[in-house]
């Protein structure tokens, strides 16, 4: 069972947080394991598994980036393991700021590291806004057209993985 059937709500990428919390709240009060103390060992085993995946679900549920994985899971966009082929064009701008970043490494220079960080900080926005299109996009669609967009949201998953790890090389920077 998924995390969204679990809590009775449409799969989306914007659920409704004071749903989701009211789920988590109504779920939490069924299945807390000290209601069950007087049932069998079976009856305490299954509650608490149900315990734990209403824990999971609320933790995936309400963070926009645990969400946005696990629902590209869920459609089949994800595979364990897998080696996601990045757009030639978007490579080769971030080899750019990644020869950039190695040259501050011998040469420090402050103005120049914060020209990289408003060139990413530029990249990362126009991403998370086409991301935000794209998701608006996928909770209006029906199951026949969200295929495209689940694939361009996919693309941008993985854009936004790669540009996290280049500001985690900033931030160790200054």
């Amino acid at each position: 069972m998924d995390y969204f059937e679990f809590y009775k709500l449409p799969v989306s990428f914007n659920p409704d947080a004071q749903l989701v919390k009211q789920q988590f709240y109504a779920l939490s009060k069924k299945y807390h394991p000290d209601f069950y103390i007087n049932e069998s060992a079976e009856k305490q085993e299954e509650v608490l598994e149900l315990s734990t995946l209403n824990n999971k679900a609320y933790q995936v549920l309400s963070d926009p980036q645990k969400r946005l994985h696990y629902i590209l899971e869920l459609k089949g966009m994800l595979a364990e393991g897998e080696s996601y082929a990045l757009p030639q064009d978007f490579l080769m701008e971030m080899m750019d700021v990644n020869e950039a970043l190695m040259e501050l490494q011998f040469e420090p220079d402050t103005v120049k590291l914060e020209e990289i960080k408003k060139e990413i900080d530029t990249i990362a926005g126009a991403m998370q806004q086409e991301l935000d299109r794209l998701i608006a996009l996928f909770d209006k669609q029906n199951k026949d057209t969200e295929a495209f967009t689940l694939a361009a949201i996919k693309d941008l998953y993985y854009r936004k993985k790669y540009l996290n790890r280049i500001n985690d090389s900033l931030l160790k920077m200054g």
